[in-house]
């Protein structure tokens, strides 16, 4: 008569009925307030009321053993478990809880008002995980609805093995579970437990990908190759996951294509390209760690540079490996085979070392790097002058007799007439100007004459005209 919205009175006559222990009398009047969701795929249990009902169910479950203690069964209950028995689903749990009546009763609300996820959760929370993976896979499920019900409850409370076991019993391949395990992976690296994602790309098999969370462990949070050395099993560790990668590949061609979906691909090539990294990084980590445990280290940097990162990086490893040997030859074999095997700017790199070796005044060791710069076989005619050149155009205050050393060691005389000008040793580039052909020794002795006006050096200025 008032108009008011009949539901929650419905809703209480409901509950009261379930109290009383009339369990169909409670159906009917539920049927009247209690709605289906619209998208049983929200990740929600559904509505408040339904949540309530299963709530006091789930309180008043007390599992019945259906062995010599049957006649303790009260007469309504035995009369409801008949009369539910129909509801119970093909996939029945193995723990005596589903014999109960108020279980089944569960199962009818949740079945007709409840979500996906509610379903899920309420069989995860009863140890049903085979029935809570099933739904989820008749159902078609998103991979959300996955990591909410099934996913975290079982890490959180230790069942990821026993989940295992099951997504594998269930389907041997896991390809109906690719999805929701590349989820599960994806979750896990946003919340970074890289132990967990290891563990769970083992059990996928996706060697590729646990190759990666290797590389992560290996790396991250060390702050010295002295670090890294204790850490090499895990490069041992990205060699295996590759090798048996491989294996796997050569051993799915001979047979007809494999759909290994949701495991990450890679050519053969470049997986023999990342064994060959990881072999020149424990290289690379022996020598470093060897150097640091020596004293031999010089460079402090704030981060640590490994082959793993980008081409900077490797580049920064190489002048790493160069700068901190006993002296420059004992790095530069393995420096030179990064910058091989990655077609790293070599120059770049030397031109680097040699300006560090400036900054800390150890003059003779440039020599003996453009000594072996020369003798890698590799250089172009002008790469040692360019790495004095790239130097000069740094430093001008290196000392008078290094500086000389330095610049008679180069090829061309362009280039000693260049590093005398930048350096304004004026005098000494009139020297070599004059000894050029003709036409271009009048080109040089000329600008060399307008440096020394506009420097004010007036016994150079003299000269040049005289020549002139």
């Amino acid at each position: 008569k008032s108009g008011l919205d009949p539901g929650g009175a419905w809703h209480a006559w409901g509950m009261a009925c379930l109290k009383a222990g009339n369990l169909t009398s409670a159906r009917e009047k539920f049927n009247r307030c209690l709605k289906p969701p619209m998208d049983l795929n929200q990740l929600n249990h559904g509505s408040r009321l339904v949540q309530d009902v299963i709530q006091y169910l789930e309180s008043t479950v007390k599992p019945v053993l259906i062995t010599d203690d049957d006649y303790f069964a009260t007469l309504r209950e035995l009369e409801a478990t008949l009369r539910t028995r129909s509801l119970s689903l093909e996939m029945m749990c193995e723990g005596k809880i589903q014999h109960n009546s108020y279980y089944q009763e569960c199962l009818f609300y949740l079945h007709s008002y409840g979500t996906n996820l509610a379903i899920i959760s309420f069989y995860m929370r009863h140890d049903c995980m085979r029935e809570a993976l099933l739904h989820l896979l008749n159902k078609e499920s998103p991979s959300e609805v996955f990591i909410e019900g099934v996913f975290i409850p079982s890490y959180e409370s230790g069942k990821l093995h026993m989940l295992e076991n099951l997504l594998e019993t269930i389907d041997p391949g896991l390809e109906s579970w690719g999805v929701y395990l590349i989820a599960a992976c994806k979750y896990l690296q946003r919340k970074n437990y890289y132990h967990i994602l290891y563990e769970l790309q083992q059990f996928m098999k996706d060697h590729v990908r646990a190759a990666m969370t290797c590389i992560r462990f290996f790396t991250h949070g060390a702050k010295s190759y002295t670090e890294l050395g204790g850490k090499q099993t895990w490069l041992l560790k990205i060699k295996d996951h590759l090798k048996v990668y491989l294996q796997e590949v050569s051993r799915s061609a001979g047979r007809k294509k494999m759909a290994f979906t949701f495991r990450k691909k890679m050519s053969a090539t470049d997986v023999s390209r990342h064994i060959n990294t990881v072999d020149l990084q424990m290289e690379v980590t022996k020598f470093l760690h060897q150097c640091e445990s020596s004293g031999a280290s010089q460079m402090t940097d704030s981060s640590l540079p490994t082959l793993f990162g980008n081409n900077n990086m490797k580049m920064d490893v190489a002048c790493k490996v160069i700068l901190e040997g006993k002296n420059i030859e004992e790095g530069f074999g393995i420096a030179f085979r990064v910058l091989q095997d990655f077609q790293l700017d070599a120059t770049e790199v030397y031109s680097k070392v040699a300006k560090q070796l400036v900054k800390q005044q150890k003059y003779s060791e440039i020599q003996q790097l453009l000594k072996c710069v020369n003798e890698s076989g590799v250089a172009a005619k002008n790469d040692g002058d360019n790495i004095i050149l790239n130097c000069l155009n740094e430093f001008k205050n290196i000392p008078a007799e290094d500086l000389d050393n330095l610049i008679q060691d180069m090829d061309s005389d362009e280039n000693k007439i260049q590093a005398y000008m930048m350096c304004s040793k004026l005098r000494s580039a009139y020297l070599v100007s004059v000894r050029q052909e003709k036409a271009r020794a009048v080109q040089l002795v000329q600008r060399v004459r307008q440096l020394a006006e506009s420097s004010g050096d007036d016994v150079v200025k003299a000269i040049c005209a005289q020549w002139l």
